[in-house]
């Protein structure tokens, strides 16, 4: 359970293995899901993602940081499931998915994140609201809209393009985004009185979702 530094100057390292063996058990990816990961690096946690969703899955990396992903498309050059985009994943839009699988912070994922999930996909991803807050999440795409579950403290650099709140935007507490249970788009639904965050598109609330089978 090493960190390994791959840009000293920037802040960036492989991650804590035992942190993503739980965020990887949180996903469950299977034999033939899509995954979308989004900070890819140089693609270690990739190539585990692309061999669990073998033989017929795939995993579409994105790494915006244009040595490392140099780097990620030579080490996973094996990988026939693998596709590294030297890109920026919050510009556009992503592929549909069944998981995406995010490491570094984000005031909120992006609409554009949301809408690529497939019913019943999964989004974890480090949310970092506030600068003293950190917490790692679990969206689960369901009927109705967007489950959501904090599950952890969690610390991640930001994310490029996703990580600074404008001045019109609701800044939770800890405890507020501790108690978030669901995920809304502004367009399908306005904030209301469970709003425990809004930020732009995206807003969180303290309503849960129930399962599909109970609607």
């Amino acid at each position: 359970n090493v960190l390994v530094v791959l840009d000293a100057d920037k802040g960036i390292n492989n991650g804590e293995p035992v942190l993503h063996a739980m965020w990887i058990g949180k996903v469950e990816p299977k034999p033939g899901e899509a995954v979308t990961h989004i900070g890819a690096g140089t693609g270690y946690y990739t190539a585990l993602l692309a061999r669990l969703v073998e033989p017929s899955g795939s995993v579409t990396a994105f790494e915006i940081e244009a040595d490392l992903a140099a780097q990620a498309k030579v080490n996973l050059a094996a990988y026939g499931n693998v596709e590294v985009v030297a890109g920026d994943a919050v510009a556009g839009p992503l592929p549909p998915s069944d998981i995406i699988y995010v490491n570094a912070a984000v005031i909120a994922p992006p609409p554009a994140w949301l809408r690529a999930l497939r019913p019943g996909g999964r989004l974890i991803f480090p949310w970092r609201p506030a600068q003293r807050i950190g917490l790692a999440v679990l969206v689960t795409r369901m009927q109705a809209g967007f489950a959501c579950r904090p599950f952890m403290g969690s610390w991640f650099i930001p994310c490029v393009g996703a990580s600074l709140a404008g001045p019109e935007a609701r800044v939770p507490t800890r405890e507020r985004a501790s108690r978030t249970r669901s995920i809304w788009l502004t367009e399908d639904k306005a904030p209301d009185r469970t709003a425990t965050a809004v930020f732009g598109d995206v807003w969180f609330s303290s309503r849960a979702m129930r399962a599909d089978s109970e609607r």
